[in-house]
């Protein structure tokens, strides 16, 4: 049986990033043997509001965030793309650029899964990625399967794994339930206490909060969208 490389692909707005995303993603690197490990900034999302912060202040937030950790990279490709970002279009450039010969590992956190349905074409992700599922604070846990929708239950039936080791035995369709310390900060409190002009030390990278001052981010109504 071949053993693929494992690619890590971490998507988000990052409106912005935060030590809960990043504690995530050291973690993950730290249990699962990424041969890479991507940050992916969305564009323009298909199905949230808008981000408040630009494209290009979003991933240069990220880009300072790991600039001292060698096993994360920046991938810009959905900055830079013209129009609506969707993951299985991003999936589909991820495959063709490693030729069948790297599985990749999408991450999202539960409350994500169980809007997978709602996704643009969103059973081909399947048959491109594996998925990496970690809980999130204030939401229904993994474990409670039982409680997720029909449709989720059915496309997924088969498609558990417990060890991450499983992921490089298979090209795609695996899903595994990471546990991960669960920091129970939000993208949306930081920028509600930025508009109010209170601290949000120790929420977030120094390099990000001096990047937000800088630029004034978040600032006034802006911060509470």
């Amino acid at each position: 049986m071949t053993d693929y490389s494992l690619v890590g692909i971490y998507g988000g707005t990052f409106d912005p990033i935060h030590y809960g995303h990043l504690r995530v993603a050291e973690e993950l690197a730290d249990t699962i043997a990424f041969d890479q490990f991507f940050f992916v900034p969305a564009g323009e999302p298909r199905l949230r509001k808008a981000p408040v912060a630009s494209k290009y202040h979003r991933a240069r937030m990220v880009a300072l965030s790991i600039q001292n950790n060698s096993r994360f990279s920046l991938d810009e490709r959905e900055i830079k793309r013209a129009g609506v970002s969707t993951t299985v279009e991003s999936l589909r450039e991820y495959h063709a650029g490693y030729n069948g010969k790297a599985a990749l590992c999408f991450i999202m956190g539960v409350d994500t899964f169980l809007k997978i349905h709602r996704w643009h074409h969103w059973l081909e992700i399947f048959q491109l990625c594996h998925l990496v599922i970690v809980d999130r604070p204030g939401s229904m846990r993994m474990m409670d399967r039982s409680d997720f929708p029909p449709i989720i239950q059915d496309a997924c039936a088969s498609r558990w794994v417990t060890c991450p080791t499983d992921l490089a035995n298979q090209f795609s369709g695996m899903i595994y339930i990471a546990r991960t310390t669960l920091l129970d900060i939000s993208a949306t409190r930081i920028r509600k206490l930025v508009a109010a002009d209170k601290s949000t030390r120790y929420l977030l990278p120094e390099a990000v909060s001096d990047y937000i001052k800088t630029h004034h981010l978040y600032s006034g109504e802006n911060g509470f969208k």
